[in-house]
């Protein structure tokens, strides 16, 4: 009957374990540049903070989305111009993109640490 009891209670739990996963595109990545970039909740997005390099502890970029797609925008550290910004995650890598009025567009593709 203990095992019984024990299993039960195990099963009850789960929920509310699954329920809690982080999304996708939380976690540390490292950028194309070699830097290291953490992805993590902030109000009601995803905010991109530089955690080591040249620009550590800059802020540069906010998004939105859930699963596998996410968008916002992407500041380049290096001329502090922001982007309309796209991220897709596959396995452990994400694709970043920055475009200008939607047409020029340029990618990136981080890996997760």
């Amino acid at each position: 009957m203990k095992l019984r009891t024990l299993l039960i209670a195990a099963l009850l739990a789960m929920p509310a374990a699954v329920t809690h996963a982080a999304e996708p595109i939380e976690g540390n990545w490292k950028t194309a540049s070699g830097a290291t970039a953490a992805i993590a909740k902030c109000g009601g997005g995803f905010c991109i903070t530089l955690k080591t390099g040249k620009h550590a502890g800059k802020r540069i970029g906010q998004m939105n989305g859930a699963g596998t797609d996410y968008s916002g925008s992407i500041t380049d550290p290096e001329t502090d111009k922001t982007y309309s910004g796209s991220g897709t995650v596959t396995g452990s890598s994400l694709r970043m993109k920055g475009c200008v009025l939607a047409v020029l567009c340029k990618s990136q593709t981080w890996t997760r640490l």
